[in-house]
């Protein structure tokens, strides 16, 4: 009862909003039905490699020529929406405008666009930022994501495995081989993490999945710690086109 009295209170004082539009709705850490129907949503059929929407439906298991003509060093990539939209807000709130409290109702989303990767998870492992940058911007948001995806899931987060050894200059506005140049060598596990990785199924969160080079780096660097498994989920993703 005293919870649900604080609870009213803290309503009146903070009443929820559309995190989306600012709108009042029911519940905190939720969007309005305008701004959830505006949701550019990945749902299937998709890749089953790079979860990349298919136009039409080829089938079970089938997997996008962009897979087979070059294939990833992840197992698979997992994202809840295209990055446009409400989606690119939401990124862009979390990433840029502190809006923390976001994490928590986009790692729901991620966990269940993960098609069961989460649930399967040794470890869930946030994209880590260099030291520098880490200072400069207060918290990762990649780390944000991934903290609250462990604590709705149970699945073991680990922090401290993957490092950024390696100051990188920021992404944006970079070409793919740039990025990948950008990036490459940017990520080491520490001895003391590889025993853990051992044969182990990763979730690799970040928040936005734009060429791959960031992923791609960062799983190199757990492969070759001996990750048994390594999933990219992102909450966002980049789509040229549908297939």
């Amino acid at each position: 009862m005293l919870r649900g009295l604080v609870s009213g209170a803290v309503d009146l004082v903070y009443p929820p909003v559309c995190c989306g539009c600012g709108r009042l709705i029911g519940a905190h850490r939720a969007v309005c039905a305008s701004c959830w129907a505006t949701l550019p949503l990945i749902e299937r059929p998709f890749c089953h490699v790079l979860g990349t929407p298919f136009a039409v439906d080829h089938g079970a298991g089938v997997v996008s020529p962009e897979a087979i003509a070059n294939p990833p060093v992840f197992d698979r990539l997992r994202s809840v929406a295209i990055h446009e939209g409400i989606a690119r807000d939401l990124v862009h709130g979390l990433k840029y405008g502190d809006r923390t409290d976001l994490a928590p109702m986009m790692a729901e989303w991620m966990i269940r666009a993960s098609d069961g990767a989460v649930a399967s998870a040794d470890a869930i492992i946030p994209v880590p930022l260099h030291a520098f940058r880490l200072w400069g911007r207060r918290y990762n948001q990649s780390a944000e994501l991934a903290r609250a995806i462990s604590r709705l899931s149970g699945r073991p987060y680990e922090p401290d495995v993957l490092k950024r050894v390696r100051r990188t200059s920021r992404q944006v506005g970079l070409g793919l081989r740039a990025r990948e140049d950008n990036v490459r060598g940017a990520f080491a596990v520490l001895e003391s993490g590889k025993a853990g990785l051992s044969g182990k199924s990763v979730v690799l969160v970040d928040d936005v999945y734009t060429t791959g080079a960031t992923v791609t780096a960062a799983t190199r660097a757990l492969k070759r710690a001996g990750a048994g498994s390594v999933t990219v989920l992102t909450f966002a993703r980049a789509v040229s086109g549908l297939i």
